[in-house]
C-alpha cells in the first residue's frame, strides 16, 4: 500500500508531462489500486481479535534496535480506508490549479503513501520517517498552489509542525536512550509496569527532577508534537491561514487525513506509553481541550469566509476527540462503570475520526464548488437565496453540514454521542463546557444555511448552474457514507472494537 502511491507518483511526474488530463487519469489509477488494497486489508483483517495483525518485521539497524516493523489494528483499518477513500476525492475535488498539474498530483500521492506508512509503522524510527515525510508534500502543495498569502500560510505550517517534531523526536531519544529500543508495543509495557518511568531517573537523571517529573517532561515533548498536528490551542494559528489559502482538494487532505495523524498518535503511542502520565496532569489536559472545542466554535461563528469557518469547525471536531482520550485516563468509583465509559469514549474518537474524514471531505467540496462558479467568492455575505435556483446544491451541502452538527441519523451522531457519554461519567465539568460548543456549533452551522440558501435571491447569482452530473457523482458516495454509517454504526465500530476495549482495559494503573 505504501509502494502503490510512491509509483504512482512517479509515473505521474514522468509520463503525464504537460497534460493536465492525463496526469489525473494516472493519478486516479494509482489511487483506485490503493483502494482496492485497502479494502482487500479489510477483509483480511479478523475484527475479533484486539492485538496487531499482518505484521510485517525484518532487521534494519540491529545495533539502534531499529526495526522494518509494520502491522494494522481496528483503528489502523479504519484511517487507511479513510486515505483511501478521501484521496482520489480531493483529486477530483474542484481546483483552481493552473499549471503544473503533473507535479501537482504527485505530491498529493506522494503525501498518501506517507500516510499509509504512518498509519502502520509500528517503530518509532520507521513511524518517524513518515510523519515527516508527510510535512514536504503539504508544503509544496500550499506553497505552490495556494492563494494569494500562501507563502505565509505555507511558512507558517511547516515551521509549526517541524518545532512540534523536533520536540517529540528529542523525547523518543531520550526514551531509547533509557530503554535501549523504539518499538511501541513494548514501549507500552513499560509505560504499564511502571519500568518506564524508573528507566528515565536511572539513566538520564536530569537535573535532580524526580522520576515522576522527569517521566512527565518527556510526555509533554511528545504531546506538543501530537498537539500542534491536531491542533490544540494555542498551537492552532498555523491551520486557519493554511486551510484557507491551500487548494481545495489540498485542504481536504489537511483537514479529513493530516489532522488525524494528530489524535492517532496520541491514540497509538501516548495513551499506551504516557497513561500514568496523562491522569496525573489529566485536569489541565482536559482543560485545555474542552477550551479548544468551544473556542474553535466560537472563532467558526465570528467567520465570515466559509472556508475559514469550517477549518475553526474541523480544530472543535478533533477538540472533542482529544477531550475524550484525556479523559479516558481518568477514574471513577466501579470497575466496570470505568471500563464501559472508558470504551465507549475509546470507539467514540475513532468512529468520530472517521466520520469527521468524510464530512470534512464533502464541505470542502461544495466550497469548491462555488468558488468555481463564482470567480473565488465564499463569503457569506456574498450569497442569499441560494436554494431558490441550485436546489440539488444546497439539499446536499445541507446533509453535510447538519452531518458535522451531529444531527441523529447521520454519522457526525454516533462519535459524539459516544464520547460525551464516557466523558460526562469520567470528566463531568470539563464534558459540560465542551458541550457548549455543541450549541454554538448549531447556531453557525444555522447561520450559514441561513444567509447562503435561504432569504432574498441575490440576483448576481441568477444564471449559478446547480451541480451537474459529474459533481453529483463525486459528493454522492459521501453522502451515502454519512447515512450508512448514521442508520448502521456497527457496519465501523465492529472494526475497532475490540482494539478499543482491549486499550481501555489496559488504562489501568
Amino acid at each position: 500500500m505504501t509502494a502503490v502511491p510512491l509509483a504512482g507518483a512517479a509515473a505521474t511526474a514522468i509520463f503525464g508531462g504537460s497534460s493536465a488530463q492525463r496526469a489525473h487519469k494516472i493519478a486516479l489509477c494509482s489511487c483506485l489500486a490503493s483502494l482496492v488494497l485497502a479494502i482487500l486489508l479489510r477483509l483480511r483483517f479478523d475484527e475479533t481479535s484486539a492485538g496487531i495483525q499482518l505484521t510485517e518485521r525484518a532487521v534494519w539497524i540491529p545495533s539502534l534496535g531499529i526495526e522494518y516493523l509494520l502491522g494494522v489494528d481496528g483503528l489502523s483499518i479504519m484511517l487507511l480506508l479513510l486515505t483511501a477513500i478521501v484521496t482520489p476525492l480531493a483529486l477530483m475535488a474542484p481546483s483552481r490549479i493552473q499549471e503544473r498539474h503533473s507535479a501537482f498530483y504527485s505530491l498529493a500521492l506522494f503525501l498518501q503513501a506517507a500516510l499509509f506508512g504512518a498509519f502502520t509503522a509500528l517503530n518509532f524510527f520507521h513511524w518517524f520517517i513518515f510523519w515527516e515525510l508527510s510535512l514536504i508534500p503539504a508544503f509544496f502543495l500550499i506553497k505552490l498552489w495556494g492563494g494569494q498569502a500562501r507563502g505565509r500560510a505555507a511558512l507558517q505550517f511547516f515551521l509549526y509542525t517541524l518545532a512540534g517534531s523536533v520536540c517529540m523526536l528529542l523525547a523518543f531519544l531520550a526514551i531509547f536512550h533509557a530503554t535501549g529500543t523504539f518499538d511501541f508495543e513494548r514501549l507500552a509495557e513499560m509505560g504499564r509496569s511502571g519500568y518506564l518511568k524508573s528507566a528515565l531517573a536511572a539513566r538520564l537523571g536530569w537535573y535532580s527532577l524526580s522520576s515522576g517529573e522527569l517521566a512527565a517532561v518527556i510526555f509533554l515533548g511528545v504531546l506538543i508534537g501530537f498537539a500542534v498536528k491536531v491542533p490544540l490551542m494555542p498551537l492552532h494559528t498555523w491551520l486557519p491561514p493554511a486551510y484557507t489559502e491551500a487548494p481545495v482538494g489540498v485542504t481536504i487532505l489537511l483537514t479529513a487525513l493530516m489532522s488525524k495523524l494528530g489524535v492517532y498518535g496520541v491514540a497509538r503511542i501516548v495513551l499506551p506509553i504516557f497513561s500514568w502520565q496523562i491522569s496525573q496532569l489529566l485536569t489541565p489536559l482536559l482543560w485545555v481541550a474542552a477550551i479548544t472545542s468551544v473556542a474553535a466554535a466560537c472563532a467558526a461563528f465570528a467567520q465570515r469566509d466559509i472556508k475559514r469557518m469550517l477549518a475553526y469547525s474541523s480544530i472543535n471536531h478533533l477538540g472533542y476527540c482529544m477531550l475524550g482520550l484525556f479523559a479516558a485516563c481518568g477514574t471513577i468509583q466501579g470497575t466496570s462503570a470505568l471500563f464501559t465509559e472508558r470504551t465507549a469514549i475509546l470507539n467514540g474518537v475513532a468512529f468520530l475520526m472517521f466520520s469527521h474524514g468524510i464530512t470534512a471531505t464533502a464541505l470542502f467540496c461544495f466550497v469548491g464548488f462555488l468558488e468555481s462558479r463564482t470567480g473565488g467568492l465564499r463569503s457569506i455575505d456574498d450569497f442569499g437565496g441560494l436554494r431558490q435556483i441550485v436546489p440539488v446544491f444546497c439539499g446536499l451541502m445541507g446533509i453535510s453540514l447538519m452531518a458535522s452538527l451531529g444531527l441523529p441519523g447521520l454519522s457526525g451522531f454516533i462519535g459524539e454521542f459516544l464520547i460525551f457519554k464516557g466523558v460526562f461519567a469520567l470528566a463531568p465539568w470539563p464534558a459540560a463546557f465542551a458541550a457548549l460548543g455543541l450549541l454554538i456549533t448549531a447556531v453557525y452551522v444555522l447561520t450559514l444555511l441561513q444567509k447562503v440558501f435561504h432569504g432574498p435571491l441575490n440576483e448576481r447569482w441568477r444564471s449559478m448552474p446547480d451541480l451537474n452530473q459529474q459533481e453529483r457523482l463525486l459528493i454522492l458516495p459521501v453522502i451515502a457514507i454519512m447515512f450508512l454509517l448514521g442508520l448502521w454504526p456497527a457496519l465501523a465500530l465492529d472494526i475497532f472494537n475490540a482494539n478499543m476495549s482491549f486499550l481501555a482495559l489496559e488504562l489501568s494503573f
